[in-house]
């Protein structure tokens, strides 16, 4: 019984690795690249840089024991949260969990945008990842998707 289960989970876990390897993410609305783009740029660039580049030297901590704002394209690690955790982190405000201090190190932006502009965000941010990345932070979303008091859109 316990090889049969065994040979099940292995099955399973392979066909999810190639669904993920042959599903292309959605093709990305552009319009909602742009609108998130713009909401990105006023609120989010001047800790995560107008490219979303990160700050300099984001991977060490400053003075505080704290990790700066790390990128959101392609170098950072944003695309291995799903749409669910970073709309929580955009909404709800972030504390690093690695740094020494126990104050938010980004803000919370859920009393300033709609859900509608934090998915719009998001969506911006998807346009900076790679297909690779893209197709990983889907399969992650499938499993936990934006709120249901937003409109899904990729």
């Amino acid at each position: 019984m316990a090889k049969v289960l065994l040979a099940l989970c292995m099955g399973v876990a392979a066909s999810t690795t190639v669904w993920a390897a042959q599903v292309s993410p959605p093709v990305l609305d552009s319009e909602r690249v742009k609108e998130g783009q713009g909401i990105y740029r006023q609120y989010c660039s001047s800790c995560h840089g107008g490219n979303a580049e990160g700050a300099l030297d984001w991977r060490e901590p400053n003075e505080q024991g704290e990790l700066p704002p790390p990128p959101h394209n392609q170098e950072g690690h944003t695309w291995r949260h799903s749409d669910a955790d970073l709309y929580e982190m955009i909404a709800k405000g972030w504390r690093d969990p690695f740094n020494e201090t126990d104050h938010l190190t980004m803000p919370p932006f859920g009393e300033i945008l709609a859900p509608e502009e934090i998915e719009a965000v998001v969506t911006y941010l998807k346009s900076l990842w790679t297909e690779e990345q893209r197709r990983y932070q889907l399969q992650e979303s499938l499993k936990e998707p934006f709120p249901a008091a937003t409109k899904q859109n990729p």
